[in-house]
């Protein structure tokens, strides 16, 4: 899920969670759920002290995760449309790159609301499994979340806040992205010595509060041992069936976003289907190694030589694909969303949709360039808040987000050469048109 050119304060966020760490993360889901399944069998008193020390470690964690979300979304947001408006103005390449990536990413926000709900009801989670984690989430109210979103009539009206600072205080995303959205894009039609001012003071906002994730997934351990034995406690054993069963089916649609990309190298690029394949099969093994669309950058300038893109198209795609381009983000992330609403017994409506889906595509802009275990959170937050779905669980599933990270990075870097042959086709195209 990563790939953006990272700056200090990036990469001094990204380092507390790479490598052995990301597993030492998962190491303590299991044995909180384990712990959780395990201390069910205890006296009562000493269930019941065990479990208030958990809920108060967890719920600390949880609360200093969730202290980021709002800011770290505007600030992200305003430096995502500036870094992409200033892109596509410099030239006809990095336009249609930009209209390429937008287009993708509505697609995929729809893919993620379209399959994830089809995936459920093809592969269920076991009724005992999701009402031992209901038990387990017993402390989430669904009502009172279910409540906190607008129903469909209300639902356009509700885009617009009244009242930005109130909206941002009670954590209605919607209205706060589009206000994000409408600041930012105004941000790039203003003089330019201040309009690089205020996208470096976003840029530094947003940097400090990375800088200050990095921190609190430092004692990420600590923080998904609690939550889970919370978890284990109310749920038992079927807590882990269950993260099983989330981490396949979360997978699967970043599997069908990156078969996407073979259809949109084959039907706009031109490329035969075995020619794309074998070009990247070396991306894609380092995307799986290193789990970095960065790292793959040489490898993926190597497939588009191979595939006889045009040398000033590809470098001008690829580098500002790893910047701007998360494409598998909008599927995944609603599909995230979703599975914690159906763990909750949610069912969300139209507006609800509407909302995960607009989110899910314009959030993508302002993705951050991290391992997947910091953009996790700061990217489905606001998914999650839009559809009336808390977040909490999210800091329990911050645990395996190692393994589907490395579909959500195969398939970026498979859909970074894709978009890219297609805009090179588009090119070649209109250059023997402007010669006539």
């Amino acid at each position: 899920m990563t790939g953006a050119t990272g700056d200090t304060a990036e990469a001094a966020a990204a380092r507390p969670v790479g490598g052995s760490r990301a597993w030492l993360v998962l190491a303590a889901l299991v044995a909180g759920l384990l712990a959780g399944a395990l201390a069910r069998g205890l006296s009562e008193p000493v269930r019941e002290s065990a479990l208030q020390v958990s809920g108060l470690v967890g719920g600390l964690w949880l609360d200093a995760l969730k202290m980021v979300v709002i800011p770290l979304i505007v600030s992200l947001l305003v430096v995502g449309i500036a870094k992409g408006a200033q892109a596509a103005r410099s030239g006809r390449v990095a336009a249609r790159s930009i209209a390429w990536f937008a287009a993708v990413y509505v697609c995929s926000a729809v893919l993620g609301v379209l399959a994830m709900p089809l995936l459920l009801g093809l592969f269920p989670l076991p009724t005992a499994a999701a009402d031992a984690l209901r038990a387990g989430l017993a402390g989430i109210d669904p009502e009172a979340v279910a409540a906190s979103v607008p129903e469909a009539g209300d639902f356009f009206r509700s885009i617009v806040p009244d009242n930005v600072v109130g909206a941002a205080a009670e954590g209605s995303v919607l209205p706060l992205v589009f206000f994000t959205l409408l600041f930012g894009i105004a941000a790039t039609r203003i003089d330019e010595r201040r309009r690089l001012s205020l996208v470096t003071f976003f840029e530094g906002i947003a940097d400090a509060l990375l800088v200050v994730i990095g921190w609190v997934l430092w004692i990420a351990p600590l923080g998904v041992f609690a939550l889970a034995f919370t978890l284990g406690a109310g749920a038992g054993t079927a807590a882990l069936g269950a993260v099983v069963h989330y981490v396949l089916l979360v997978s699967a649609l970043g599997l069908v976003m990156m078969l996407a990309g073979y259809v949109i190298a084959v039907t706009a690029g031109g490329p035969p289907p075995g020619g794309f394949a074998k070009a990247m099969i070396a991306p894609q093994a380092v995307a799986i190694s290193t789990q970095s669309s960065l790292a793959s950058l040489p490898a993926m300038l190597a497939s588009a030589r191979i595939l006889r893109i045009t040398p000033r198209v590809a470098d001008v795609t690829l580098p500002l694909s790893v910047a701007l381009f998360r494409a598998t983000g909008p599927a995944m992330n609603i599909g995230v969303a979703f599975y914690v609403g159906h763990w909750l017994g949610l069912e969300p409506s139209f507006a609800q949709l509407a909302a995960a889906t607009a989110v899910a595509a314009v959030a993508s802009i302002g993705s951050p360039s991290l391992p997947g275990q910091i953009s996790f959170l700061t990217a489905i937050a606001p998914i999650a808040m839009a559809m009336g779905v808390p977040i909490a669980p999210l800091a329990i599933l911050v645990a395996v987000e190692n393994i589907p990270d490395i579909m959500r990075t195969v398939g970026n870097v498979t859909l970074d050469v894709a978009v890219t042959s297609a805009v090179d086709r588009s090119e070649s195209r209109s250059i023997p048109e402007e010669q006539a």
